[in-house]
């Protein structure tokens, strides 16, 4: 008989910025993003095997096609868990819900393993940087009073704190300070968790582990001060989260995958 101590943590994978498109051999700067999103989730099977949730953060389409969100949905189906999308600034907002509709993917708030998973919308149609609506303020005010004895994961697109890039700052999340005042207000926050930066960065604010994670295309180049992408393999982000709170994370990439980058792009 399986204790509470022995039960297997929660497995949670995050995929983020795929950039698909409706063409099949579409690319971004040289790399074909639906090869490269197959190269991830086949590293992802073979070094972790099935997780329990796929938390999918955001540019899911760069042209926000229907075509592409279906490309997404269908390439999920080797796992067997269920998958939460959010839209970042590249996506088609109403065609990203009409397809995560038809894949059960359009859950905002998911309890899990004794956590709780909240995603948030911050993306402004025809913009670049992020903010969040004061619905999803209080969208996320709300489903965190709900739960107060979970640990929770907040996840969104834009990043809601400075990397250190002078080119990301002023596309980031333009409300940060909103945000942070109702995060603070909730200590059972555990974790922070974006995309859009297409890159890996980590620090703890206040007790909270603030996380992003490497697209499964391109790059963005850490710490650069202007646009820049460096030739970096593909990833992926993978949790393990226990029911005491305590969670483990690592991030990989499919370092096999063959491409050949234009580093010479001013932009994407």
């Amino acid at each position: 008989m399986t204790t509470k101590e022995e039960a297997r943590p929660l497995r949670v994978l995050q995929l983020t910025d795929p950039h698909l498109m409706a063409r099949a051999d579409g690319d971004l700067l040289g790399v074909r993003t639906r090869e490269s999103l197959q190269a991830v989730i086949a590293e992802v099977l073979k070094v972790h095997g099935q997780p329990d949730l796929i938390l999918a953060t955001g540019d899911l389409a760069q042209d926000g096609s229907v075509e592409a969100y279906r490309e997404f949905g269908e390439s999920l189906k080797v796992f067997s868990c269920p998958s939460v999308w959010i839209a970042g600034n590249h996506d088609h907002a109403d065609n990203l819900l009409t397809v995560a509709g038809e894949y059960d993917a359009s859950d905002r708030q998911v309890i899990l393993g004794g956590w709780q998973f909240v995603m948030l919308d911050s993306s402004v149609p025809g913009k670049v940087f992020g903010a969040l609506a004061d619905s999803e303020l209080e969208f996320l005010a709300e489903a965190l009073e709900q739960h107060p004895d979970l640990p929770a994961v907040v996840a969104l697109h834009h990043h809601p704190v400075d990397i250190g890039s002078d080119w990301m700052e002023k596309i980031g999340l333009t409300n940060r300070d909103a945000f942070w005042q109702v995060v603070d207000r909730f200590p059972q926050v555990r974790i922070v968790l974006w995309g859009h930066i297409h890159q890996e960065h980590e620090r703890e604010r206040n007790g909270v582990q603030l996380m992003a994670t490497p697209s499964t295309c391109i790059q963005f180049t850490s710490g650069s001060s202007k646009f820049s992408v460096e030739d970096r393999p593909p990833g992926y982000r993978w949790f393990e989260f226990h029911e005491s709170g305590n969670f483990s994370s690592e991030v990989r990439r499919a370092k096999d995958f063959q491409f050949e980058l234009d580093q010479n792009s001013t932009g994407y």
